[in-house]
């Protein structure tokens, strides 16, 4: 093994590591190359080939130029290898969107309602003790790094892709978390296409943030039914937005509401 290979994995580790153990979160920038560099005592060379690694797993992503919103910020946290190897499945073979929707609305229905079915348990026993709650954590923290009028239009649609695998794994159901985890680069980029055909990103993205601290607020109030029906409604509503409402199962209901109780259309 070559020293320049040790230097770029010495990064790594160190990045690995810092976003472990809360050094680094989901809406953080990595410092710059330079002070990544002289910190670690590598090339810069070094820095940028972990970062490109880090930007194919799916934990940051890069945007070239000055400002806010150019370098490499932080979108995900490190997964688990089942969930890696959907990631390489979905890269080299690709899902149909119909299909990737179906698992979604079934998956993420399914995460809600049992999150909320678990603060109605919790509130039900009176007792007081937070353990008896899921914890939401991370999604709030999400939300919050999502709230920044930095964020380009990809950081942010990165960051609520997030947000939804945060609730799978708050729901603590290993194999769904996997695999939420796993088509979370499928979902991002089907995504992400159909954000160019919204009419107004500033509109979409401050409703998009409505609906998700909607969704939160029906997981903690213990309220299944609403939980459900506003995730279902939040995927169709994009949908229906970007033009890719086309893509959603024949079954799937016409009188689903957004997250202000109006009909999302088909």
């Amino acid at each position: 093994m070559s020293i320049e290979h040790r230097a770029w994995e010495v990064v790594l580790q160190s990045i690995e590591l810092d976003l472990l153990s809360g050094r680094l979160r989901p809406g953080d920038h990595l410092p710059p190359e330079r002070a990544l560099a002289a910190e670690l005592g590598v090339g810069r060379s070094s820095v940028r080939e972990a970062i490109r690694v880090l930007e194919v797993l799916g934990l940051l992503r890069t945007s070239a130029g000055s400002g806010p919103t150019s370098g490499a910020i932080i979108v995900a946290l490190p997964g688990g290898g089942m969930s890696a190897l959907m990631r390489l499945q979905v890269a080299a073979q690709g899902f149909p969107v119909a299909d990737v929707v179906k698992t979604r609305l079934v998956l993420e229905a399914s995460v809600v309602t049992e999150l909320a079915e678990a603060s109605a348990r919790a509130a039900a026993t009176m007792d007081a003790n937070a353990a008896l709650h899921p914890d939401l954590s991370t999604p709030a923290l999400l939300l919050g790094a999502m709230d920044s009028p930095a964020l380009s239009e990809a950081e942010f649609l990165a960051l609520d892709a997030e947000f939804h695998l945060a609730l799978a794994t708050a729901s603590g159901n290993q194999v769904v978390t996997a695999t939420m985890a796993g088509l979370r680069s499928a979902i991002e980029g089907y995504v992400r296409a159909g954000a160019t055909g919204l009419a107004s990103w500033p509109d979409t993205s401050t409703r998009l943030r409505a609906e998700h601290r909607a969704i939160i607020h029906a997981i903690e109030a213990g309220d299944p039914p609403a939980a459900r029906r506003l995730v279902q409604s939040h995927i169709a509503g994009y949908y229906a937005e970007t033009h890719l409402a086309n893509h959603l199962p024949d079954n799937y209901a016409d009188d689903h509401t957004d997250a202000t109780g109006h009909p999302v259309g088909r």
